[in-house]
């Protein structure tokens, strides 16, 4: 039999009031994201891993211990492997939500079970190995892993409008890859890939040789008149 606790029993996981914010929320939280980077690849505590499941899992301790003791953003958490909304046997790598509070953002109520936008991480260069494509950053012609390729397929992402990317670079440079992606992007759409047009190239939005970062941006146009997808791509040297 259940004990029945007193009414005056602590409501220790009693949500507080809504939080309302504006539209460039997102974006801004995306700039917080980028900015911490550097300092999470950079900290002496860090454990010295390669793979991508336990980097982004080591990167999402860090922001949640960040965002919790960093002013705005202490109302947020941050997960690993949280499933789709609209295909539940997909699993996003990195999702940012709300924490011990409902947030609204341009007139969407998101609680502390939906993902505020999804963000896909991908190590460049892609690993080798069985059903792996070197272009597994933009499009998989083995299966729908291509990260931004489920974007536009609404395999990731389909109920959010911007999403992002982490691009985990262990080899060469920043430069480098935005090169080498265009020139996959520009295949694709010349060989008649449906879907794929130069419309989808990334732009290089800024890069800092200091922190060994750069951030691009880049627009898709998705499957089943979905509206478009607006990518952030947060690159971050590790090597």
């Amino acid at each position: 039999m259940l004990a029945n606790f007193p009414d005056s029993f602590p409501q220790f996981g009693k949500l507080s009031g809504d939080l309302h914010r504006p539209a460039t929320f997102l974006r801004e939280l995306l700039d917080f994201i980028a900015s911490e980077l550097p300092r999470w690849r950079d900290d002496p505590e860090r454990p010295t891993d390669t793979s991508e499941t336990i980097l982004t899992e080591h990167l999402c301790d860090y922001l949640t211990g960040t965002a919790r003791l960093s002013t705005g953003w202490d109302v947020l958490q941050f997960r690993t492997e949280v499933a789709d909304e609209q295909h539940k046997g997909r699993k996003i790598d990195l999702a940012p939500k709300p924490c011990g509070t409902t947030i609204w953002i341009d007139g969407r109520r998101h609680t502390q079970y939906d993902s505020l936008l999804p963000i896909e991480c991908k190590r460049l260069p892609t690993p080798k190995g069985r059903n792996r494509d070197e272009r597994e950053y933009v499009f998989n012609r083995y299966a729908s892993t291509g990260g931004i390729q489920r974007f536009k397929a609404g395999h990731h992402g389909a109920d959010h409008s911007l999403g992002a990317m982490i691009g985990y670079v262990q080899e060469e440079t920043t430069a480098l890859w935005h090169q080498r992606i265009a020139g996959w992007i520009g295949e694709l759409a010349k060989s008649g890939v449906p879907g794929w047009t130069q419309m989808d190239l990334l732009q290089m939005e800024r890069t800092d040789e200091t922190l060994r970062m750069a951030v691009l941006r880049s627009s898709h146009n998705r499957e089943n008149s979905r509206p478009k997808m607006e990518l952030r791509h947060l690159w971050l040297q590790m090597n």
